[in-house]
C-alpha cells in the first residue's frame, strides 16, 4: 500500500518544482514519426495514463509552486553547489536550461559561462517574466528566456553545448519528441544532463512516478541517440546522468 504523504515539504518535493512546465496537463498531435511510441491505459495515481518505453509520464506541478524554488535551504537540500561542480562548465558553453522554471540554477551557471550564455527554457509564460525580472535584476547579459512547446523547447540547431534538465525530464508529456528536439540543438560532442530522483533507493522520499532509474533513464535516451557517459552520485538524493551525442 502508498503512504499518503509525509509533509509539506515533501508534498513539493514529490512534483518537481525545478520544472515548472506542466507537460502532462497539455496535449498536441502526434507526428507521424512518433506513432506507435506511446501507449495508453487508466491513469495511476499520480499518473497521467500515458506509457512511454514501460514509464508512466507523472503529473505535475507549474508556476503556482515557483516560491518554493528559491528556497533558502534548496542549496543545502539538495547540494546545487556539487551539482554546479558536476556539469563542469567551460566559459564558451551555450547552455540549455530545460524546465527552467523561476531560474534558481540558470543564475547560478549563468557567471561560470561568462563568454557563453544560458537558455533559460520554459512554456510557462508566467515563468518567463519571471526569468526576465531577475535577469534584469542581477544584471546578468548572458541569460535568454525561451518560451518553448511541451514538443519542442525552441532551441537553436547546432548551437548548444549542454542541455541540462533538473527533475524535469520524467513530467515530459511528449519525452520522444522533446528530447529529439533537443539533440538536434546539440553541437558535435554535446551533452545532455539528467538530474533525477533516484528511483533505485527507496529512502528517497519522493513518489514512484517522480523517480527514474539509471536503467530506464539510459534505455530512452538511446532511443534518441544519446549514450551514458558517467553518473555523478554526490548528491543527497538524485542522480545527475551525464549523456552524450
Amino acid at each position: 500500500m502508498k503512504k499518503p504523504f509525509w509533509s509539506v515539504p515533501a508534498l513539493f518535493l514529490f512534483v518537481n518544482s525545478f520544472c515548472s512546465m506542466v507537460l502532462g496537463q497539455q496535449t498536441a498531435p502526434i507526428t507521424e514519426p512518433f506513432k506507435g511510441v506511446y501507449q495508453y491505459r487508466k491513469a495511476s495515481y499520480d499518473g497521467i495514463g500515458k506509457m512511454y518505453m514501460g514509464r508512466e509520464i507523472s503529473q505535475v506541478m507549474g508556476h503556482l509552486g515557483a516560491a518554493w524554488l528559491n528556497r533558502p535551504e534548496r542549496e543545502q537540500e539538495e547540494r546545487t553547489d556539487l551539482l554546479l561542480e558536476a556539469i563542469n562548465l567551460k566559459p564558451t558553453d551555450v547552455v540549455a536550461d530545460v524546465g527552467a522554471g523561476t531560474g534558481y540554477f540558470t543564475f547560478l551557471m549563468a557567471p561560470k559561462v561568462p563568454k557563453g550564455k544560458v537558455l533559460a527554457v520554459d512554456i510557462e509564460q508566467e515563468m518567463i517574466n519571471d526569468l526576465n525580472q531577475t535577469r534584469k535584476k542581477t544584471g546578468l547579459t548572458n541569460v535568454q528566456a525561451v518560451l518553448g512547446t511541451i514538443t519542442d523547447p525552441k532551441l537553436p540547431a547546432n548551437g548548444v553545448d549542454l542541455a541540462i534538465l533538473i527533475d524535469a525530464y520524467h513530467e515530459f508529456s511528449h519525452p520522444r519528441e522533446m528530447m529529439t528536439n533537443i539533440v538536434r540543438a546539440l553541437r558535435p560532442g554535446g551533452r545532455v544532463v539528467l538530474v533525477e530522483y533516484r528511483a533505485e533507493d527507496p529512502n528517497v522520499p519522493i513518489k514512484p512516478h517522480h523517480k527514474m532509474s539509471i536503467a530506464q533513464a539510459t534505455k530512452e535516451m538511446k532511443a534518441v541517440g544519446l549514450s551514458l557517459k558517467s553518473v555523478y552520485k554526490k548528491l543527497p538524493q538524485q542522480h545527475v546522468m551525464i549523456f552524450q551525442k
